[in-house]
């Protein structure tokens, strides 16, 4: 069964059950884990502990071996090492050896004596006098004789322990050959060896401040396994076999095992200054967990405590939330029958009260919204067409006609009867410019709005007995496109009456027509007139973006109210991104674009290919 079609109050019951059975396995899982938990905790504890001991340990080892190799690769000592005469060897270089000694002891007070011993048994030593009386012993020659021929590798070396036969007392040292390297007979070869004896009671001391529990052992073992220090004083010189005898992979993770019978978490850590050395915690593990039972004991108590109040909470919330917000979908489903004239019961005052209040106030608000919004969308349709016909009309009676082509036909029937050439003619290319301003078509052919643009030239030719050069340049395909009626006319004669007229001679007016890198229609009308002032110039370009398509009909007479016609009529019929341009500087002219799309007259148009026309100031018609 999905729980999804289960009741509200059903699914809250589940998940409080379910709730209740994971905290409580995770009660259960928390309290198994918590022994691992411990041991990774000692582990970690012991490894810290044990890196800081071991970067101590390595720290003063490396200093005893910087300080050694400055030793046996100084000029003097080796010189030292290499001389026969017995003068020049004690006062020109044993003085410089013994004080360079002993600033190398004094500066570190890890190191107990110095000894530089030459191939023929002669040294040369600083040491502290009450630990330095067993180099003069044979034990100690015997000793140091092995690591004097280890030497022969040519790297120094950590020894193991030195125990006094007389006084007890436990030394180690640090040997490092002197190899010969100032070019003399002996150039490579070992010429001695020097020999640093460690202070084991310093080393005692940083061992000893290691901060592990108060039981805690940290052993410093060599090579061979033997226990150089400790922080434990009767544990010196005792081996533990059980710690042998673990593997030492396991070591370094940590092993949990007993040691006389006591539960411990033993780790080691190699030195990387000796080699084969290394640091060795045992750490007992009740002393790591004792300051955290309290936790488990306060934990397990607060998880009992949680899984109770989560059941008399879920109770609760049952009985006192659940039943309102039945309530509340019950009623939700009688109003999503269409049930107009219900509300929902308010059965409670707290949040659900409240939801359901306002839900009523929010069904009375949308009734009332409805209503009204039917309302006004039917009205704003009414509006917004009724205006939109009233601009394209209003726009479009601009531009019509204003008197009747019979009177045209009568003036030039007139003018042939007297002999006047200019006035038949006249009176004809306005007769062709009336007729097809008159004529019902919205959209017409390039072409024709060409012929009508080219009447109009002859006229203006006569006018200004060719005064001005007037040209029109239009691409043949364009010709055969369609294009709103007496868009281009307006600006041609703007141009001539406001651009050309006021000039005494000359003056070019061109007319040209292209496809753009967009795919729209381009017509440029471009003047060499007097050219448009800047101010009136913004003023107009003002007009000509704004948005409102009545403010054509408040414009100032003069060539705005053209432009501003066309544009807007081009903006009505295409939308923004087409209409009208314009461009001008003083003295120079003016350039007005006009911008449509690519109107197909259809698939196979029957319009004869008109080439581009010209008409220069000879042309008599």
């Amino acid at each position: 069964m999905r729980i999804s079609r289960l009741k509200l109050k059903h699914q809250i019951l589940l998940i409080f059950l379910f709730s209740i059975i994971i905290f409580t396995a995770m009660e259960l899982y928390f309290y198994y884990s918590f022994y691992n938990l411990t041991q990774k905790r000692a582990v970690n504890f012991g490894n810290k502990i044990m890196e800081q001991t071991r970067q101590k340990i390595d720290s003063v080892f490396n200093d005893i071996e910087i300080s050694t190799n400055i030793a046996v690769n100084n000029r003097k000592v080796q010189e030292f090492t290499i001389a026969d005469d017995d003068y020049k060897r004690a006062f020109d270089f044993g003085n410089y050896v013994t004080d360079l000694m002993e600033y190398m002891r004094s500066f570190n007070s890890y190191v107990n004596g110095i000894m530089v011993n030459d191939n023929q048994g002669r040294r040369i030593y600083s040491l502290a006098t009450e630990k330095g009386d067993i180099i003069f012993s044979k034990q100690y020659d015997e000793f140091i004789k092995s690591y004097k021929n280890a030497s022969q590798s040519g790297k120094g070396t950590f020894t193991t322990i030195l125990k006094d036969e007389k006084t007890g007392n436990e030394y180690f040292f640090y040997t490092a050959p002197i190899i010969e390297s100032i070019g003399g007979v002996h150039f490579s070869q070992q010429t001695g060896y020097c020999s640093v004896m460690v202070n084991t009671e310093k080393l005692q001391e940083l061992v000893e401040n290691t901060d592990l529990t108060p039981h805690s052992t940290l052993y410093l073992l060599n090579s061979r396994n033997e226990i150089i220090l400790s922080n434990q004083a009767d544990s010196r010189g005792a081996l533990f076999k059980e710690i042998l005898a673990i593997d030492r992979d396991r070591l370094t993770n940590g092993v949990k095992t007993k040691i006389n019978g006591e539960d411990v978490i033993v780790q080691e850590k190699g030195l990387e200054q000796a080699a084969g050395w290394r640091i060795v915690s045992v750490i007992p593990v009740h002393e790591l967990t004792t300051d955290m039972n309290d936790i488990k004991n306060v934990s397990i108590i607060a998880g009992i405590g949680i899984i109770v109040s989560m059941m008399i909470l879920g109770s609760f919330f049952l009985n006192n939330l659940t039943r309102p917000v039945m309530g509340l979908v019950a009623d939700m489903k009688k109003i999503g029958k269409r049930n107009r004239g219900f509300r929902i019961k308010v059965r409670s005052t707290n949040e659900v009260g409240v939801l359901a209040y306002n839900i009523n106030s929010m069904i009375d608000q949308m009734e009332e919204m409805s209503s009204n919004i039917l309302h006004t969308q039917a009205r704003l349709y009414e509006s917004e067409l009724s205006k939109k016909q009233a601009e394209f009309s209003a726009l479009q009676s601009q531009i019509n006609p204003h008197f009747l082509y019979n009177t045209l036909n009568c003036i030039s029937s007139i003018g042939l009867e007297y002999g006047s050439k200019e006035i038949a003619q006249i009176t004809s290319c306005m007769s062709k410019i009336f007729r097809y301003s008159i004529k019902k078509d919205d959209l017409v052919l390039i072409n024709e709005e060409i012929q009508c643009i080219q009447a109009y030239m002859k006229i203006i030719s006569i006018r200004y007995e060719n005064k001005f050069l007037m040209e029109v340049d239009v691409e043949d395909r364009l010709l055969g496109m369609k294009t709103p009626k007496m868009i281009l006319q307006p600006i041609v004669e703007n141009s001539v009456y406001h651009g050309l007229e006021s000039m005494d001679a000359g003056g070019q007016l061109r007319v040209s027509g292209h496809i753009d890198a967009n795919g729209d229609v381009c017509f440029q009308v471009t003047d060499t007139g007097k050219g448009i002032g800047k101010d009136e110039l913004e003023s107009m370009k003002t007009k000509l973006s704004a948005e409102d398509s009545e403010s054509a009909t408040h414009l100032p007479e003069g060539r705005s109210i053209g432009l501003s016609n066309i544009h807007n009529r081009i903006k009505l019929l295409f939308g923004e991104g087409y209409g009208v341009e314009i461009e001008s500087w003083i003295g120079w002219g003016t350039t007005v674009t006009v911008k449509i799309p690519t109107l197909s007259a259809g698939r196979s148009p029957c319009i004869p290919s008109v080439p581009s026309r010209r008409l220069s100031p000879s042309a008599k018609g």
